[in-house]
């Protein structure tokens, strides 16, 4: 885990600047590609102990351009005074999307088993089944976002539902 952890504090400057030049629209659904990449290169690498370690990395990176995008987008388009509230009910979704997708690896690990001397284990399939699943969803995920509007509707006017008159004025000066 320390590669992965590593290349995401790594990666997270890059998400930065991408957001800045780009919006955080465009790095959420580049790091959504990134993880989906990762995860569908596991069917190719899952096989040694360091192919694992190259998903995890690249996944990793995937997750630190997107994590750091959802709060910029989130601000965007709330409310000033909504921001604490919809960036908790954001942790609380990933909670939620955290322990739903543990239950389906679960479930599709213990399905897909071979028999070891008498001990039932996950099979390799079951895990490469869990990690396509993984890609599929992060694919998912980018198409989702490519639907969030992005800096054409004016995500500062938005923003500054919640502003004081005189820094409304003052932003359109």
């Amino acid at each position: 885990m320390v590669p992965s952890g590593l290349l995401m504090m790594a990666v997270s400057p890059l998400g930065a600047r991408l957001s800045a030049a780009r919006g955080p629209k465009v790095t959420l659904v580049a790091g959504s590609l990134v993880i989906a990449l990762g995860y569908g290169s596991s069917t190719l690498l899952i096989g040694a102990a360091w192919g694992l370690m190259v998903v995890t990395a690249i996944c990793g990176m995937g997750v630190g351009l997107a994590y750091g995008a959802m709060p910029a987008l989130i601000m965007g388009a709330v409310p000033r005074s909504e921001t604490a509230s919809a960036n908790s009910f954001n942790t609380l979704m990933r909670s939620v999307g955290t322990s739903v997708s543990a239950a389906v690896v679960g479930v599709v690990l213990s399905q897909l088993t071979i028999d070891l001397g008498g001990h039932v284990l996950p099979s390799e399939d079951g895990f490469r089944a869990g990690l396509l699943i993984g890609c599929g969803v992060a694919l998912l995920a980018g198409l989702i976002a490519l639907a969030i509007p992005g800096r054409g509707r004016s995500v500062t006017a938005a923003a500054e539902q919640g502003a004081p008159a005189e820094e409304r004025a003052a932003s359109k000066a």
